[in-house]
């Protein structure tokens, strides 16, 4: 990449995304430490919730650093990742207006027009329901337990048990940062143990 009219601090960024895409794991956390702090707080104003700024700002560097070979130096790569943040932050707002304005009554389509209808929590679930309960966690269960025991536990903690980030850390006495760290990493294994299970069907 070739250096255009940019700032020093944009200069440093622009050699550490070549060093990121050279393999250097180093490169990468510096970028991710020198923007996390402003990330967070831009996902918490839009947001104005602790957990989803903390996701969304996870999810920001996962999508800016699977995209990093698409960066160009014409714009500073803080303009270039600020800008992935905000949208996938919009995605997510839309998203979540979108499913409090669906009809529990008539379902929703989504974007491949399949048809789902809402599940209601309830006591007293038909069989049917029940049916369905248990045979999606079964699913969930499935796809965690091919997790390394690490990863495994904290998707557990995190997503069965419903503990927020700092008490995660807390009950593993791990540092916040490794507990989030860890936790974007093993929804990304998971993505992929789903992707591969889709083309295996």
């Amino acid at each position: 990449m070739e250096d255009k009219n940019l700032s020093d601090r944009a200069k440093r960024d622009l050699d550490l995304v070549d060093s990121a895409l050279s393999g250097s794991q180093r490169a990468y956390t510096q970028l991710l430490s020198a923007y996390r702090e402003n990330i967070y707080f831009m996902m918490f104003k839009m947001v104005n919730n602790r957990d989803d700024a903390e996701d969304l700002t996870i999810e920001a560097f996962g999508k800016a650093f699977k995209r990093l070979d698409q960066y160009r130096p014409d714009f500073a790569f803080s303009t270039w990742l600020f800008k992935i943040a905000s949208n996938n932050c919009i995605d997510f707002l839309r998203k979540k207006k979108k499913a409090t304005l669906v009809s529990l009554d008539q379902g929703y389509s989504n974007e491949d027009g399949d048809e789902s209808t809402i599940d209601i929590e309830e006591d007293n679930l038909n069989p049917e329901q029940a049916f369905m309960k248990e045979q999606r966690k079964e699913e969930m269960h499935k796809i965690v337990d091919q997790l390394k025991p690490k990863y495994k536990q904290l998707v557990e903690l995190r997503y069965f048990n419903e503990m927020s980030y700092e008490e995660i850390a807390d009950e593993l006495s791990l540092p916040l940062g490794t507990v989030k760290a860890q936790l974007f990493r093993a929804r990304d294994l998971m993505y992929e143990i789903l992707k591969h299970t889709a083309k295996t069907i």
